[in-house]
């Protein structure tokens, strides 16, 4: 069992490396560590609540640990839990700001960090962390959201429909280039406004109706095209753009989703670029799930864009 809470599972023998499980490698990280990946909790659905969504994901920091403990090591990069930033108050925007510190604190470090939420609300908190990272450096950023949603919002206050729209204005308030990608998005889920509003901020997004295994080479090369010009890349994902089969356990179901098939080579080609920076995965609500599905699904595609991101870093 691991020394960290919320890590523990399945010990194989030889209790060797080639046996080794996530919760056998994890650490907490302390000052002068090496890089690595660390994990970073944001147990917060307040965003969710102020959206008027089903709430649960507060819970999802836990239900991922649970699920990334029985993954396998696949290499020797180190693993580190920075522990979880909690809302209990309301004060989402507060809440916010200590998750962005922490997250600019991995980042000064050198870790590739993943969030772990918690609704959709961590992305403007995420995207604070990498610009409080970047600080006085003015390179272009790239967001890639894998979502059905937009979350272009305005609204009268922050909530997990607003954190891309804040992203954007922050963005250019600071003079910082910004491209903001959005894979999977249901015409079904975003009103007409939201498709303006997208239009109008040059978002680059895909239909969730256009991103089939046909069309799958297209939207790859276009995709690297896209990041080609990017310095740094923040990559989101909304479980809730899979089909609803795949991830029963968020706020908000989707009628059709983008499948796996075509999701996971979308995640290699982001980190084969060596410009990932941070990623998280946001709205898994496990009160909602069954038999843990959607926390396996995300734990899945978190396991396999971090050990990626550390294989393509150690090469460069």
């Amino acid at each position: 069992m691991s020394a960290i809470e919320g890590w523990s599972g399945r010990v194989d023998l030889p209790e060797d490396a080639s046996t080794r499980r996530w919760h056998q490698w994890v650490r907490a990280p302390l000052p002068g560590c090496a890089p690595g990946v660390a994990v970073l909790g944001f147990a917060c659905d307040e965003g969710v609540r102020r959206n008027h969504g089903r709430v649960g994901a507060a819970e999802g920091p836990a239900a991922l640990r649970r699920m990334l403990s029985n993954l396998p090591v696949l290499d020797e990069a180190p693993l580190y839990d920075a522990g979880t930033v909690a809302c209990t108050d309301g004060d989402l925007e507060a809440a916010q700001a200590r998750y962005a510190e922490a997250m600019a604190a991995l980042l000064d470090a050198g870790h590739l960090a993943v969030g772990l939420g918690g609704g959709h609300e961590i992305a403007f908190a995420s995207y604070l962390g990498l610009a409080g990272h970047l600080r006085a450096r003015r390179p272009r950023v790239a967001i890639v959201n894998i979502d059905a949603h937009f979350d272009l919002r305005r609204q009268d206050q922050a909530s997990s429909g607003t954190p891309f729209l804040q992203a954007i204005e922050h963005a250019r308030a600071l003079g910082l280039p910004l491209d903001y990608l959005a894979y999977g998005i249901s015409a079904a889920a975003n009103t007409r406004v939201l498709f303006d509003t997208a239009d109008a901020l040059g978002v680059h997004y895909v239909r969730d109706d256009e991103l089939g295994l046909l069309e799958l080479p297209q939207r790859l090369a276009e995709l690297k095209d896209r990041l080609a010009d990017a310095d740094a890349i923040y990559l989101t994902i909304d479980i809730d753009g899979l089909p609803h089969a795949m991830a029963p356990g968020v706020s908000a179901p989707a009628a059709r989703g983008v499948p796996m098939e075509v999701v996971e080579p979308l995640l290699d080609a982001i980190a084969a670029t060596g410009k990932l920076k941070l990623m998280d995965v946001a709205e898994l609500a496990p009160p909602l799930d069954r038999d843990n599905v959607t926390a396996r699904v995300a734990a899945r595609m978190i396991h396999r864009v971090a050990h990626a991101a550390m294989k393509v870093a150690r090469a460069q």
